[in-house]
């Protein structure tokens, strides 16, 4: 069995992304780190699921709206300014959501939160208790270095 090698075959074409499509490498899918996050992240996911599947009449995947408040509530979890001592949203003192996703997020909550006890009873559980944790102080922004002897 030989290999034949071929020069006249022309390369693929690279392939232009059609969106920009963040890392796998964040922090809300690193358990062992950020296990708070990883929780919170798994329960926006169990009710968007329930949410889609019985009011889009969608199956085991998400229709395209809940695929982009997927994504949307991913990015805001990664770039939480708490991390792991995240408050519930509902709790929190900086709203990240732009309006229109968080009318979303709450049509979402109120659908699915209530069943969300009987279809996920341990994240449910989790996310009640989490909901009774007081909301931390925003922390400190860093202020970058100035040299000595500049105006800053």
């Amino acid at each position: 069995m030989s290999l034949e090698i071929r020069n006249d075959v022309p390369a693929p074409a690279p392939s232009t992304p059609t969106a920009a499509v963040a890392p796998p490498t964040r922090k809300v899918h690193d358990r062992a780190r950020h296990p708070r996050l990883a929780r919170e992240l798994a329960t926006m996911r169990a009710m968007v699921a329930i949410h889609c599947r019985d009011r889009h009449g969608r199956g085991t995947d998400l229709c395209d709206a809940c695929t982009e408040l997927m994504d949307y509530a991913t990015r805001r979890l990664d770039r939480c300014v708490f991390g792991d001592d995240k408050p519930t949203c509902a709790n929190c003192t900086v709203h990240c959501y732009n309006a229109g996703m968080r009318e979303r997020v709450r049509d979402v909550m109120r659908y699915a939160g209530p069943r969300m006890m009987w279809r996920h009873p341990w994240l449910a559980l989790a996310h009640v208790v989490d909901g009774r944790r007081p909301a931390p102080a925003l922390p400190k922004a860093k202020k970058p270095d100035t040299p000595p002897g500049t105006a800053g």
